[in-house]
């Protein structure tokens, strides 16, 4: 796992919620992970984990992660057990 996935990994579980993670940290820690994601019509992103699905909307014009699409990865990981 490298730094950049860790520092991401951390800064999903840090409570409040941190609206500074940026989409594409996101989407590179979903896939070290052994996930998917397919990038849908539009700004949709189809986050596929270990069999779980999780649909977003890319940020934009921004590119940092809003707070509740945070709040949904850090939900999936701890429903797959995923802990820092």
């Amino acid at each position: 796992m490298t730094r950049r996935h860790i520092r991401t990994l951390h800064d999903v579980f840090v409570v409040p919620t941190k609206s500074s993670i940026v989409f594409s940290d996101i989407e590179s820690l979903i896939v070290f992970l052994g996930g998917s994601v397919t990038h849908r019509s539009g700004s949709r992103v189809r986050f596929e984990l270990r069999g779980e699905v999780l649909y977003c909307h890319r940020p934009h014009p921004g590119k940092d992660a809003k707070r509740y699409q945070v709040e949904d990865v850090r939900s999936l990981l701890i429903k797959l057990g995923i802990v820092p």
